[in-house]
């Protein structure tokens, strides 16, 4: 059977593999295995459930759930009829799940646990289409339209739906549609991003072509399936016959990490940026030999970089002392990730090039690359053998990228969506001659590079005239160790500002230092002293920047950007529009 369809792929992966282990899940203290048999076993019975309750080729069936191995098994359950999956966020409200299920006209949905499922349960009161609901963890409803997850993995259906599935299976093709990943967004109404299976197998044959991935391999499953990015990666594991490890807890990721050793593992900007400020913050505390030596490691690390994203042999005397820093200090240190990584793919939003040449000085392999769901995730990435720090990586095999004279990013190829689901118009807008126009802005800088710089509909221009990137301020201003979040401001008004929320520990300590204590956060960011650290850290840091570039004002936050308060997306990106919409008073005193 050709493989061109992920449901044929776990087939043939499953029976190379047999009783090997596919999955790894946490139940209550210790971690437990599944195998690629048992994998399997499970997803046809879930395909056979759906064929009970009507399910056709093209009908939309919804995953609303944290990561879990029940997650994939019902992904490819679903896919093995010919159906289509509807991720949902984990933290989706139940306005974003009333829109998706009625665009959608959904009729099975799944949920992970016991929020969720009340949310579903209101969804099958209040919408037309929605008529059975699918449990992994929640407790047992009395509801007759809800059934377990284990209830349907435990039945035995009748032998005639053995012959319905392997004939609905046989006739699969790799233009089926896979999935609708609707597209969190930062401006306006959801658009759901439809990838077909001929997508989601172009993307594997160009990341087989630029990353090294295995049978041995060990990946964490960190980031949400729900977002295309860890759920490509999930898929890619199946590919190469690797072993995913869920995690149900993103805030426990450090905990688990040490006990699970992963070898690879998708992660965001921000995952890195808080990981830097947790070493910076306890190397300050430590004694000075010791910090010293840390010091002198990490600058043995930045000058190696420099040979090795060149492929270019160190000096003796520098290879030496790289050997020397990684037995004292980078090893000890890099433990944090569980000791066994090999390499991190990274993407989601800009990430400074200064976070990651201290990841990679410290022998860390940051895949930083750039990609969208409308791209079936990668469009660039750090190739392992030469790379530039200062770029967003080097275009994937079978991708064709060129700059529009509007300098916007273009991308063509295999991996390119089909469409927004029933959204013509808006498909017509970035669909051009097969050519997605992605909206952010950026170059080629050298050939086979990309250097993504902006999202053009965030690019600021100010009352006097001058056009500005926010996101190259706030990157720049990230690196303070007195910010945790910040947003700039200033799209028709005279100067910039910005909204910041400080590292809290960090700033109290700054002002307990010049006699001031206090421990509530909002006296703290309304404190006069608080307000001249920042200022000050604000300054040194913008000094060589044109003097329209400079945040001229700012206001401190006590409360932190956030997916909960719709500060910011799933992928943690900020909601400029809707932060100037809450904070318009804050920001209007600014001016």
């Amino acid at each position: 059977m050709q493989e061109s369809h992920l449901a044929h792929m776990l087939r043939q992966r499953a029976d190379q593999y047999g009783q090997r282990e596919v999955f790894r899940f946490k139940d209550k203290e210790t971690y437990q295995s599944v195998s690629w048999t048992e994998f399997k076993d499970k997803a046809e019975a879930v395909s056979e459930f759906l064929l009970t309750q009507g399910m056709d080729v093209g009908d939309n069936v919804g995953i609303f759930s944290h990561n879990c191995p029940e997650w994939t098994i019902s992904d490819l359950g679903i896919l093995s009829i010919r159906s289509v999956v509807i991720p949902f966020y984990s933290t989706a409200s139940y306005t974003q799940l009333d829109y998706i299920i009625n665009e959608t006209e959904m009729q099975v949905l799944f949920v992970g646990d016991q929020p969720q499922l009340e949310l579903a349960i209101k969804a099958l009161d209040q919408t037309e289409s929605l008529k059975r609901v699918v449990t992994f963890f929640a407790s047992s409803s009395d509801d007759k339209r809800v059934i377990s997850f284990q209830d349907i993995v435990d039945n035995k259906y009748e032998e005639a739906l053995n012959d319905t599935f392997n004939a609905r299976l046989g006739q699969a093709t790799k233009d089926d549609l896979a999935t609708i990943i609707y597209t969190s967004g930062t401006t306006g109404e959801p658009k759901g991003v439809m990838l077909d299976h001929t997508n989601f197998m172009a993307s594997f044959r160009a990341h087989t072509q630029r990353l090294k991935l295995g049978e041995d391999d060990v990946s964490m499953c960190f980031l949400p399936l729900s977002h295309v990015f860890e759920r490509t990666w999930t898929f890619f594991l199946m590919y190469c016959g690797g072993v995913n490890v869920y995690n149900a807890n993103p805030r426990a990721i450090m905990d688990e990490l040490p006990l699970v050793k992963p070898t690879v593992m998708c992660a965001v900007p921000r995952f890195f940026e808080k990981i830097q400020e947790g070493i910076q913050r306890t190397a300050a505390g430590w004694p000075r030999a010791q910090k010293a030596i840390f010091d002198w490691a990490h600058a043995v690390g930045m000058k190696y970089i420099d040979y090795q994203k060149d492929a270019v042999k160190a000096p003796l005397q520098l290879r030496i002392q790289k050997g020397i820093a990684d037995r004292l200090v980078m090893r000890k240190a890099l433990s944090i990730f569980g000791g066994n990584i090999r390499y991190m793919p990274c993407a989601g939003s800009a990430m400074s090039t200064s976070l990651l040449r201290y990841f990679h000085a410290m022998g860390l392999f940051v895949n930083y690359g750039y990609g969208a769901s409308e791209t079936t995730a990668t469009v660039s990435c750090l190739r392992t053998d030469t790379y530039d720090f200062d770029y967003t990586g080097s275009i994937m095999p079978e991708v064709e990228v060129k700059i529009s004279d509007e300098k916007m990013i273009l991308v063509k190829g295999a991996t390119v969506f089909k469409g927004y689901y029933k959204k013509p118009e808006e498909t017509a807008k970035v669909l051009i001659d097969g050519w997605y126009h992605t909206g952010d802005q950026g170059s080629i800088p050298k050939p086979g590079a990309l250097w993504m710089t902006e999202r053009i509909k965030d690019i600021i221009k100010t009352s006097t005239g001058k056009y500005i990137s926010p996101q190259k301020i706030e990157l720049l201003l990230s690196q303070s160790e007195l910010i945790e979040q910040l947003c700039v401001i200033g799209d028709n008004r005279k100067y910039l500002s910005a909204l910041i929320v400080p590292v809290f520990s960090v700033l109290k300590k700054e002002v307990e230092k010049q006699g001031s204590i206090t421990d509530d956060q909002k006296a703290l960011v309304q404190h006069e002293l608080a307000v001249s650290c920042l200022q000050q850290s604000i300054d040194a840091l913008q000094a060589h920047l044109p003097p329209h570039e400079h945040i001229v004002k700012f206001t401190l936050l006590d409360e932190p950007f956030s997916i909960d308060n719709a500060m910011l997306t799933n992928t943690l990106k900020v909601r400029r529009k809707q932060v100037n919409v809450e904070y318009a008073d804050v920001i209007a005193e600014m001016y």
